[in-house]
């Protein structure tokens, strides 16, 4: 028996998540991936109208409120059979593209680059090689002069005369596994507090057409509703923002992912995970929403596998609570799904997660920005492989290893670098629609008594999916599997470990106190979890929030 280690909670995520590992021999042999909290969506949409899910439903999470927003429209639409105007299509592409750019940067600089960064090493770091560092990455971007990186250092020096490291306090500075020189470490902690200030920008674009960040408000079942920000002056001020947002994407997060990546070269080798990589696919290029014309492509990629991408069939989902905090031990397909809690206390040998365990023809599945970036390189996307290509070239890394934590990170940038490179294409479509009078951007249509769908998109942290079932015109059942559903799910009925777990086997743990390493590999997946239960009283609609502990 090796030691034992609890990470409870993981921080720098959403939500509550608990890890606990055995280590043996200095390395993960294994691990559990617990989370310690109940949303109940499922259960108090019950009865509902079906065109009030989306604004529902995007209370689940703070972060995705979009990607949550959209799913549902898309599976009442399904349901009811609607197809949406274009300038529809691409309102929905812009916003959720918008989503992609922001959620991207704000992961890398705000809630995994620390595990890479030792931030408490850059007041070594010497300024004025700091800026040459910069120019030397990237001659294109905005210059930054050594008085520059000398006020970041001096801000970072207050902190930690302060006792107070603010931003930059959960970590564990000074850990062996930090291989980043000083002056690498000082331009990547500038960067982000410059992060801090492009993701306002970021988070603006929702706005513009969203109505608001987070929460948008301009969706509906059968479209968008924001026909009136249709104008020159609106669309300017995204095309405005836009570009500033692009520009730090690709002349700031990027070449900093390449950079960084050097020096962690053994962490292609750690970390790869089940191998199985699941994709919904997103963005369509027209109103079907066939999943033929979907921008990033629909598929799955087995054994990692890249010659062959294995076609999705939606009715091999299945959730499976063996070892979910719910009745019962078996699995159903999600247009069946059931929400009936059963609290027994966490058990790894039994119940330990309030997360079900979704599997595809009964085997475990990642999704997220690599299974995407996977699935659309092996499906012959012409702008994911020449972004992967060109970035294997630089690296002067094998596609293997992609396979890896410092994939996932990778493949986050890459796939905003091919984002980006598309939202000029929609904003130019959207307005060759107005411009030639085409404003629609809503069908009318008429809820039928009774009727079954599904939404499928892809959230920057993976596969979405809603399934509704629709009796006398009101919900008669909702499920919703989402991304981190997928990634932290416990074992299943026959033992198999979900990907979180399967990734951390092997990693090596320097020091148990600190361990650095499995919060890398977490992080990588960026976990996204809801953090107490919400329930509203039928009586009184007073809403209560229980903390799971």
């Amino acid at each position: 028996m090796g030691t034992k280690l609890v990470i409870d909670p993981v921080t720098r995520i959403e939500g509550h998540l608990r890890i606990e590992v055995e280590i043996e021999n200095g390395k993960v042999k294994n691990a559990w991936s617990s989370g310690t909290m109940f949303r109940g969506f499922e259960i108090f949409l019950k009865d509902r109208d079906p065109r009030d899910a989306w604004y529902i439903t995007q209370r689940v999470c703070g972060v995705c409120t979009t990607l949550h927003a959209l799913t549902s429209v898309i599976a009442v639409e399904n349901a009811v059979g609607i197809e949406t105007p274009d300038n529809a299509r691409l309102i929905r592409n812009l916003i959720l593209g918008a989503q992609y750019l922001h959620d991207h940067i704000v992961h890398f600089y705000h809630l995994h680059a620390l595990d890479w960064v030792d931030v408490v090493s850059a007041l070594r770091a010497d300024p004025k090689k700091t800026a040459d560092l910069a120019y030397a990455i990237n001659p294109h971007a905005a210059r930054s002069g050594a008085g520059d990186f000398k006020a970041v250092q001096d801000k970072v020096k207050a902190f930690v005369n302060s006792g107070q490291l603010g931003p930059f306090d959960n970590a564990y500075w000074g850990h062996p596994a930090y291989k980043l020189p000083a002056e690498v470490n000082l331009l990547a902690v500038s960067h982000y507090l410059d992060a801090l200030v492009l993701q306002a920008k970021a988070a603006r674009l929702h706005a513009i057409l969203g109505g608001k960040n987070p929460h948008p408000q301009s969706y509906v079942v059968g479209g968008m509703t924001c026909v009136q920000d249709l104008n020159p002056d609106r669309l300017a001020e995204f095309i405005f923002i836009l570009k500033d947002v692009v520009d730090f994407a690709n002349n700031v997060y990027i070449p900093d992912v390449m950079a960084v990546a050097p020096f962690y070269k053994e962490w292609a080798g750690i970390g790869a995970g089940l191998g199985n990589y699941l994709a919904y696919g997103m963005m369509p290029e027209d109103t079907s929403y066939d999943p033929k014309n979907l921008y990033f492509p629909r598929g799955i990629v087995m054994n990692r596998d890249l010659g062959k991408v294995v076609p999705l069939d939606v009715a091999k989902i299945t959730e499976n609570v063996a070892h979910s905090f719910y009745e019962g031990d078996g699995s159903l397909h999600p247009s069946q799904g059931e929400t009936k809690p059963y609290y027994t206390g966490i058990d790894t040998g039994g119940k330990y997660s309030w997360l079900k365990s979704p599997r595809y023809d009964e085997k475990a599945m990642e999704v997220g920005p690599l299974s995407r970036m996977l699935v659309g390189y092996a499906s012959g996307q012409k702008d994911i492989q020449a972004a992967v290509n060109d970035a294997l070239k630089k690296l002067g890394l094998p596609a293997t290893i992609l396979f890896s934590t410092l994939g996932r990170t990778a493949a986050r940038a890459l796939e905003t670098k091919v984002v980006a490179g598309k939202m000029d294409h929609w904003i130019a479509q959207l307005l060759e629609n107005i411009k030639s009078g085409n404003m629609a951007t809503w069908t009318k249509f008429t809820m039928p008594d009774s009727a079954q769908g599904f939404g499928m998109s892809e959230a920057p942290r993976g596969a979405l999916g809603h399934w509704v079932d629709i009796k006398g015109g009101r919900i008669h059942n909702y499920q919703l599997v989402v991304p981190t559903t997928w990634n932290g799910s416990p074992r299943d009925k026959s033992g198999q470990r979900g990907a979180f777990e399967e990734a951390l086997i092997g990693t090596p743990v320097a020091d148990p106190k600190r361990p650095l390493e499995i919060l890398r590999t977490i992080h990588s997946f960026d976990p996204c979890l809801a953090c107490s239960v919400h329930v509203i009283d039928p009586k009184t609609n007073e809403v209560y929030e229980t903390k799971v502990v």
